[in-house]
């Protein structure tokens, strides 16, 4: 999507303050490393020296004192890495901390857009930007089974709250596992309360820390944008049509709270359809019963859903009002 200066130069000082921030993290390593470790800033300052005087030699086609001084270089290292070992350091300590390794906190790969740079745009243009505070608390590892029971039984599979909810997490493991065989896709239905969002949201975050593409609407959120360039022409709405189709996940939320109409129907197809034809993932969370889903978006819609999409029901009491309770 097409940034305004002003967003580019907001993303570009967010790398810039990243930078300052590793340096500084850095090197307040380096010191401690050093203040535990003298000898260490001696052998780095060696290897410096050793490095540039190899490199000479082997411009000057000197073989046997090129041999001799990568020699020294990394018995030198190894010395290095024992000591590190030995006071309790990583062996990685002096390496250079970045946010993201792949770019090196530059936004940039060899010219092209970096995964962290398309996740920024997303972030700066669809304001998502706070999704990171949900993430930090909805999460695998926050996320709770005490709420499910063991007695409330589902009689069309025979499972308990419990059982299914287990079963959930497993598939959304598995979904996060397997991601880069697309197009996989996880529609959660169920009553209010019951942890589609939570999970989705789980989904979300492991999906993010390995460098994908994630983009979170409710539903009513991205039927506004569609609707806005549809019938308003907005330019902004419009470009954001194609982030909508391109990013590597798509999640609607509560699905169905939204003022439903031909358009909305229309657009969820076309939405859906369109991410299967280009091989996206997506994550659908409704609070609908499938008949509901039917009778709401048609049955084409629902075909393509069906057929495409990992189906997962949870049920039992709702976890919000357990937890005010409690």
């Amino acid at each position: 999507m097409a940034l305004t200066n002003a967003q580019y130069d907001e993303i570009m000082r967010g790398y810039q303050s990243r930078q300052l921030r590793n340096r500084h993290l850095t090197q307040e390593r380096l010191n401690e490393v050093y203040a535990k470790v003298p000898q260490l800033k001696s052998i780095n300052d060696t290897i410096a020296s050793l490095s540039v005087e190899a490199a000479r030699k082997k411009l000057e086609d000197d073989n046997l004192s090129y041999n001799l001084l990568k020699k020294k270089i990394e018995d030198l290292r190894n010395e290095k890495k024992n000591l590190l070992l030995a006071s309790g350091f990583d062996e990685d300590s002096f390496e250079p901390i970045y946010t993201c390794a792949d770019c090196r906190d530059t936004g940039y790969i060899n010219g092209e857009k970096c995964h962290c740079f398309k996740q920024e745009v997303i972030n700066v243009v669809y304001s998502q930007s706070n999704i990171k505070n949900i993430l930090s608390r909805e999460n695998f590892n926050s996320f709770s089974f005490e709420y499910y029971s063991d007695e409330e039984i589902n009689p069309t599979t025979g499972l308990s709250s419990l059982d299914t909810a287990k079963r959930a997490v497993d598939e959304c493991k598995h979904f996060i596992e397997d991601f880069d065989n697309k197009p996989k896709n996880l529609f959660f239905y169920g009553n209010t309360g019951v942890g589609k969002t939570f999970l989705s949201n789980c989904v979300a975050k492991e999906l993010l820390e390995k460098g994908y593409s994630v983009i979170y609407f409710t539903a009513f959120q991205l039927f506004d944008i569609l609707s806005k360039g549809v019938f308003d022409r907005d330019a902004d709405a419009i470009a954001a049509h194609q982030n909508i189709f391109d990013c590597d996940l798509l999640i609607i939320d509560d699905l169905g709270t939204e003022f439903a109409n031909s358009f909305t129907t229309s657009q969820l197809f076309l939405c859906v359809n369109e991410r299967l034809l280009r091989h996206k993932s997506t994550i659908i969370s409704t609070n609908l019963n499938l008949n509901q889903m039917i009778d709401m978006y048609s049955e084409r819609t629902w075909s393509r859903i069906s057929s495409n999409y990992t189906l997962i029901k949870l049920f039992g009491d709702d976890i919000r009002i357990q937890k005010k309770l409690r």
